[in-house]
This record gives structure tokens, sequence and C-alpha cells, in this order.
């Protein structure tokens, strides 16, 4: 299971077309950049375990160098191209990244993170600027040959920390170098429930720094298949393209299916898409109706499942199963579903508590063993935070999500972050940043600000605390919405109550909110 072996077989086979520009990276050429790229690392010294990080859009070199990573038996860290320079400049330094790889696109940020992260090395695709060298060019006189001492690498993807930063989430893996074509699990958990095969045409709208995408698009890799890789989402392009490509299989997100759904209906049915086989999504709650419609739309091809970076679990659901039991993320397939109390202690069915898994991957927070410790129980058991109940059959509904995680659009937003940036505004006494229900992205930022001053409520102090946060701020981090209270509900150790602000947006309760902007 790796590219290198469909290069041998079927050698102008497409691994992957860019949907708009067309632009075709046959497995042949695949395997013979990721070979170039394996040498490049080599003699920049970087050795097996040792970390790089790639800050790119959606480029057609992203898998190149994603590739040439794997095969050096490196840590990749694939960073967001919508993060601000402090973010990134995080990042690269927890990571312990020895090269920044960066795209054109995104060199107004890459720039400004130059300078922070003195001793890495700094390459940029599809154009260079000083100081960063161009990665073709240093990669195009090394040989296409693999190097001698090839072993697999793995994703070191970043999640949420303690102190509200970002951390890398380690899977544990098997001890010792393993083989590039080592078995590859979503591969082989896409072959037994969504469709993979080597023919498969695959459609990828997402960014590639996202960890379903970057993993299930790699597994079509690792079986031979061929991926439509969407620069940019756009929802009626994404149709073009499943009848453009023949595409057989997409993962989505709910906001994708909500934008493909408020399509006119003339556009909807412009489209062919009778080649799809089997879709399935995730990252965030869909809606029970966006769910139903798209069964309608599709047919009985679409699936769910539940999962994190972390890799501790796996939850799927069939659209026959979800018919009758709408709602569910399914039954768990490769660990033991858990749902416990605060003592770690199973309950019953239908009794609500924090979702664990027992025997599946282990995982732990790079730099973070107060954030590992806290994901475990007293049996072993693993979370993520997440909190809901299941049936009788074993199927699991999430009530919650882990530390009131936002997810927007499929992203993964956390608060304390922004409120950690928010709290330093000196017309800042205290704050809560919360999700609330947005039709189109799931959920929308809201800042609820306790002011240094009352008298100081309105438009203009709303303005102001938008604009401070969008220059800190990625801006999908920045609030929506900014509204206030007089106080916080905070217990008298200083815990916040966060609950009873974020149920009043909610329709669970009532609280006295005042909206901002």
């Amino acid at each position: 299971m790796h590219p290198f072996h469909h290069a041998k077989a079927t050698p102008d086979k497409a691994a992957y077309i860019m949907a708009a520009s067309g632009e075709t990276v046959t497995y042949r050429e695949l395997d013979e950049r990721s070979n170039q790229g394996a040498h490049l690392f080599r003699a920049l010294g970087v050795q097996p375990n040792d970390a790089i990080a790639i800050f790119m859009d959606n480029s057609p070199r992203y898998y190149e160098v994603l590739w040439a990573a794997q095969r050096s038996g490196l840590r990749f860290t694939c960073i967001s191209s919508k993060l601000t320079v402090g973010e990134v400049e995080y990042i690269v330094k927890d990571s312990g990244a020895k090269v920044l790889i960066a795209s054109a696109a995104v060199a107004d940020v890459a720039l400004e993170v130059a300078p922070l992260i003195p001793g890495v090395k700094l390459y940029m695709v599809e154009g260079a600027k000083a100081p960063f060298e161009n990665f073709e060019a240093a990669r195009a006189p090394m040989p296409v040959t693999p190097i001698a001492d090839e072993s697999a690498g793995s994703a070191m993807l970043y999640s949420s920390g303690t102190t509200g930063r970002p951390k890398g989430v380690k899977r544990a893996g098997v001890d010792g170098p393993q083989p590039i074509d080592a078995p590859n699990g979503l591969a082989m958990i896409g072959q037994a429930l969504f469709g993979y095969e080597p023919d498969m045409v695959y459609l990828s709208p997402a960014p590639l720094y996202h960890a379903a995408p970057l993993g299930w698009t790699m597994a079509v890799h690792a079986l031979g298949g061929t991926v439509i890789l969407m620069e940019r989402f756009d929802a009626e392009q994404a149709l073009g393209y499943i009848e453009q490509y023949k595409v057989t299989c997409a993962q989505w997100v709910p906001t994708h299916f909500v934008r493909m759904l408020k399509l006119p209906e003339e556009a909807r049915a412009r489209y062919d898409v009778s080649s799809l086989k089997k879709v399935f999504h995730a990252a965030a709650p869909c809606p029970v109706p966006v769910k139903e419609a798209m069964i309608g739309w599709w047919g009985p091809i679409v699936q769910e499942y539940y999962a994190g970076t972390e890799g501790n679990g796996f939850c799927v659901i069939t659209s026959e199963e979800w018919l009758n039991k709408k709602g569910s993320v399914g039954r768990s397939m490769t660990a033991e579903l858990k749902i416990c109390d605060e003592n770690g202690d199973p309950v019953p069915p239908r009794t609500e508590g924090t979702v664990y898994f027992a025997g599946g991957g282990e995982f732990e927070y790079h730099n973070d063993p107060a954030k590992t410790a806290e994901s475990r129980n007293r049996h072993g058991w693993t979370t993520l935070g997440d909190v809901g109940w299941v049936d009788e059959d074993g199927y699991l509904f999430l009530t919650d999500r882990k530390s009131f995680m936002i997810i927007s659009g499929g992203v993964n937003i956390y608060p304390q972050e922004i409120e950690n940036l928010l709290i330093g505004h000196p017309k800042v006494a205290d704050v809560a940043v919360i999700g609330a229900p947005h039709e189109e992205m799931g959920e929308e930022v809201v800042a609820v600000i306790q002011p240094a001053d009352w008298n100081d409520i309105g438009e203009e102090l709303a303005a102001e605390l938008n604009a401070y946060a969008r220059a800190n701020l990625s801006h999908v981090k920045t609030p929506r919405r900014i509204d206030f209270m007089q106080e916080l509900p905070r217990h008298a150790t200083g815990k916040l109550y966060k609950r009873l602000i974020r149920d009043a947006y909610w329709g669970k309760a009532e609280a006295p909110i005042v909206r901002g902007r």
C-alpha cells in the first residue's frame, strides 16, 4: 500500500488532478518527485523522526511534499493556511520543525514568520521570495530513485491544549522503523466501509491541512485511486466536478451539504451525480433535516463517521441505519465504546456521560503531559472530551462537544485562545467565547464581554473589540458577534459556568445578555 507500487504497475495513471486547472500528476511523477524531495531532506540533514512543517494552500505540490516526508520517516505538521503570523510561529517552534515549506499563496504571512524562527530551513513552492528558497529548484537535481534509508513517517497535526494554545497529537505506533508500504489503517477502513478501491475517483473539497482530507486522500494514493483536489470549495463547482471527473467517492462536512442544498433547484438538477457510489461526512454535527435532504437527493449512499485526530476510536453509520436512528453517529468499529460518569465508571444505556474508548489507538499530546493525562480515566480509557449517550443497540448520540469547542463549517475553533486575547484589551473585565447556532456554518463564534465600564457598551465598543480580534487572530476565529453581560457567571473559585451563557443562545435558558453587533 504505497504510491511507489502504483508507479511501477500503472505509471501513467493520474494520482491526482487539480479540479479547476486540470493539472495532472501521474503516479510515476509523484513517485519520482517524492523521491527527489526525500533526497533533499537528507541533504539538509533531516533524519528519521525529525519534524517538518507544511504551510500551504491546496497546491499541486502538496502531495509531493507529503509523500517525500512520508518515505523519509519524518513527522510532518500541516498548518492551516488561514492562521496568523503568531499562530504559525508557535506551531513551527512547538513541533520542533527543522524545515518550513510554504506556498506562494501564503507568502505574506510566511515572510513575516521567517525572521521569528531562526535555524529553520525555509522553502517555498510555486515561486519563492527571499529568505525562502525555491523548493522545486532545490529538489530538481536530486535523484529520482529512493533514498537508502526509507521508513514510514506520519502526520502530527495540532489540536487544542490546556492553555488554549494548540497541541500536537502524536499517535502511538509500532516500535522501530516501519516500511513505507506498511498497512494503511484508513485505507483498510475505506475499503471495508466507504467503497475505496483502486479504480476509485475521489473528490476532496476541503483543505489538506485538515486531518480528514489529508488522511483519507493519502489512503486513496495508497490504494492506487485518483484524487480530484479542489483548490477551494464552491458548491456548484463541486457538483460540476462530480460530473466532469465521474467521481465515485467523496468526503464532506455538513456545511458543504447546506451550501449545495441551498443552490437553486435548476442548478442542482443541472449536473449528473450518478457516478457517486458512496460518500461520507464527519467533522461536525449534521442537522437531521439536512441529512434527510441529502439522502433524498443522492440516495442511501451517505455514510457518517465520528472520530478524532487522536485515532482512539471510530464510529460509523450507514444511511439505512441512520434513517432508523436519526441523529446517531453510529456504532464503534475499532474500540469498545464506554459512556462514563464523573468518576469514570460506565453508566446504563440512554444515560448521558463522557464518551470514552477502551482498547483503541493510543496517543499523547506533544509537550503537554497534563492534557494527555486529562484524556484518560482511572481505567486507562481515553476520551476526546465529548458528551453523549448510547442506546440499547450500541448507537452513539452526541449531546455536547469537548470543552465547548466550536465547530464552524467543519473547522474546530477553540474558545480559550480567543478569550486569552480579548481579556488583554483594557476595556474588557471578563470574557466568554461560545458557539451560537448558525444556519449555514453550524455554529458561529460569539464573544460575550463583561466590560470594565458598563457605560461603554454599544456598537462602538463592539467594533473596537472586533478590530482588535481581527488584527491578532485568523478570520475563522474572529467573533462574528460581540455581546455584553454586566457580570459573567463565575463561581467563587473562578470557574466560569459557560453552559449558562451558551444555553441562552441555544434556546435552553435565559441570561441577561445585551446584544452588540
